[in-house]
């Protein structure tokens, strides 16, 4: 099957996001049953709230964050977009139920599992990329609106913010959740559809 046969799938992700990871891993346990031709973009909740009145907790969270969204940009444009989903894989695996906090170990580690050049880590505290990952963040960001987060995914074009999900589901009921969502996708008129959360993320 060529790539114009399968669904195409655009995945917008903040590396520091847990429920973008947990949506990613979802969107991972699809891919192994169904025809995705998935294509991995940054973004930035550091760009996507830098005009926004954020409590202080939030706000001490962006530095961090914007370290691993401007490594990523980097990386991408220089050695392509096939190293960005197993640079978002080592990254995510330390930050998310590794629980690292500090960039200093996560970013050198991620760097080496991917086989990727040890000095690169220095684009973390750069802002040489940050036209192209800013472009990025709005290219998904454009697609759904403001009032939303991360992930972002498109379907054949469609795009939403979410799915929302806790702990990312496997099997059948993952394929079943894909299969509503392409569903939702097809139908231009759909927008939100919603409910509170009762659950934190669960890394499982």
């Amino acid at each position: 099957m060529t790539a114009s046969e399968k669904t195409r799938v655009d995945f917008w992700f903040d590396p520091s996001c847990p429920w973008a990871w947990m949506t990613s891993r979802w969107v991972d346990e699809v891919t192994e049953h169904r025809d995705l031709d998935v294509h991995w973009h940054v973004m930035s909740l550091a760009v996507l709230n830098e005009d926004k009145d954020v409590s202080e907790e939030y706000k001490a969270f962006f530095p961090r964050a914007l370290m691993y969204t401007r490594l990523v940009a980097a990386v991408r444009e220089l050695h392509g977009d096939e190293v960005v989903k197993p640079l978002y894989d080592a990254l995510g695996t330390r930050i998310h139920p590794g629980g690292s906090k500090d960039p200093g170990e996560v970013i050198p580690a991620a760097l080496a599992e991917v086989g990727l050049p040890a000095e690169l880590a220095a684009y973390a505290d750069s802002d040489e990329y940050d036209t192209q990952m800013r472009a990025s963040h709005f290219d998904g960001i454009e697609r759904v609106g403001q009032d939303v987060g991360t992930p972002v995914i498109a379907v054949n074009g469609t795009a939403f913010f979410g799915p929302v999900i806790s702990p990312a589901p496997t099997g059948e009921i993952a394929l079943t959740l894909w299969d509503g969502v392409v569903a939702a996708a097809s139908y231009d008129g759909f927008f939100e559809l919603k409910r509170s959360r009762t659950r934190g993320p669960v890394f499982a």
